[in-house]
């Protein structure tokens, strides 16, 4: 996947905010929560990096297509190999998936606010 359809694939998921921190990193989050980071130091240490639940961190890492992510691991985030070891198609569910997981801990009254029930 591109970095420009990184990007676009996470700015279309429902309240869903991009800033740029950390050597130039692009960091999506939602409720000011981050789920995804792409460019920047996560380009040049692999590829792109992502919030996973326990089971497809296990499997990510055992197929090889991913790492665990520097500084994440211990909160289950994964590093891509490279920004294409994964089908778009494959990727941009991992994607909803982990906006998925982090809108699930926001509070009841954020989510609200957010419009995301």
């Amino acid at each position: 996947m591109t970095p420009k359809s990184f990007e676009t694939r996470c700015l279309r998921l429902p309240a869903v905010t991009k800033v740029v921190q950390w050597e130039g990193t692009s960091v999506f989050k939602v409720g000011g929560k981050m789920f995804a980071l792409g460019g920047g130091f996560a380009a040049r240490s692999g590829g792109y990096m992502f919030k996973v639940s326990d089971m497809v961190y296990a499997m990510l890492i055992e197929h090889a297509a991913a790492r665990p992510a520097p500084y994440l691991a211990r909160a289950k985030w994964v590093q891509l190999v490279s920004n294409n070891s994964l089908p778009d198609a494959a990727l941009a569910g991992y994607l909803a998936q982990a906006h998925g997981l982090i809108v699930a801990k926001l509070t009841r009254k954020a989510r609200k606010e957010l419009g995301l029930g």
